[in-house]
């Protein structure tokens, strides 16, 4: 897990090939289809191109869109492992109804699938990490459908603006602080999915329980139930509050944080404030994730886990085949 999270910037110098693209061009909008880590670059994508109309689905089949709207779309059908049950259902019901489809997958069912039925696919690199770790590798191979040069060119550059080993320090100084906490991310909407990946690394590589919400939405919810009084004062100790800010948030956004911050401090509630560093969106993104990672993984080690694997994960699809066949 280490050497995944040192060699992470490497990842950005990856070359997909869309094969079998024939006479493939990408409709005006996208549907990703992926579970878990295989969804997450598309949840960075949007977050980066607030104007691009991409549709994210994490279900069976395809989303409720109307017939018009589908038949408009790239259908991108992303798995890393390419056996995602979801996701295989996904592809399965687009080939039936027609639609443009193209595939993201290291192999598996998919791959197998994708060259039957003669469908572009783009086979990312088998390297033996979790998808949750292979980031770098699927933003790279969804900017190559999605077409957009701008993008690709700064992603490109953060094979060598990123240095993961700069991270390391501030994720032990974070594990220090969580010890013995269940941790909650708070971000703009915008950046949603800066907090959705954080949530995602502290629970599948840290193997604890961690949270996430948004500004200002949490302002009229969530905050209520950490207005602590002497008979709640045990539940609200378990929680570790971090707000990452971003300069680009909006000045009432930043404003709500920083009140946000005061109220809970004035409460004994224990809270971090982190701000993104970096000259474009991606760069903050993935300097920020690199802190999640280096955090998540001396959380494991701290309660003596092991980091990598998700064995619960495999339990349940175990138990779902059983179930299948009774």
């Amino acid at each position: 897990m280490q050497e995944a999270i040192l060699d992470f910037h490497k990842q950005f110098s990856f070359q997909p090939e869309l094969k079998q693209a024939g006479n493939f061009y990408p409709q005006s909008k996208f549907v990703v289809c992926g579970m878990g880590g295989s969804h997450l670059a598309a949840d960075i994508l949007k977050s980066v191109k607030l104007e691009l109309p991409l549709f994210i689905h994490k279900n069976y089949g395809l989303p409720l869109l109307s017939e018009e709207e589908l038949s408009a779309s790239t259908i991108v059908i992303s798995s890393y492992s390419g056996n995602t049950e979801e996701v295989v259902d996904g592809f399965h019901q687009a080939i039936e109804q027609g639609y443009q489809v193209v595939v993201i997958t290291t192999g598996g069912q998919l791959l197998d699938l994708a060259k039957r039925h003669k469908v572009p696919y783009i086979q990312l690199p088998q390297v033996g990490i979790q998808p949750r770790m292979a980031l770098g590798y699927s933003f790279k191979a969804l900017l190559k459908i999605i077409g957009d040069e701008n993008l690709w060119k700064e992603a490109e550059e953060l094979a060598l603006w990123l240095n993961p080993a700069d991270y390391e320090s501030y994720g032990s100084y974070l594990q220090e602080k969580l010890i013995g906490k269940v941790p909650i991310i708070y971000a703009s909407e915008r950046n949603q999915a800066i907090a959705y990946n954080w949530k995602i690394k502290l629970n599948e590589t840290g193997k604890i329980p961690a949270f996430y919400n948004i500004f200002p939405e949490l302002n009229h919810n969530e905050m209520t139930g950490f207005d602590v009084r002497e008979s709640s004062r045990s539940l609200a100790d378990n929680f570790f509050f971090i707000i990452i800010k971003d300069r680009d948030d909006l000045p009432q956004i930043r404003k709500r944080m920083d009140i946000l911050e005061r109220l809970y401090l004035d409460r004994n509630l224990p809270i971090e404030v982190l701000e993104l560093i970096g000259d474009n969106h991606l760069q903050k993104i993935f300097s920020s994730l690199l802190i999640a990672d280096w955090l998540a993984l001396k959380t494991a080690k701290y309660y003596g886990l092991e980091p990598e694997q998700v064995p619960m994960v495999e339990e349940f699809k175990e138990k779902m085949r059983k179930a299948e066949l009774e």
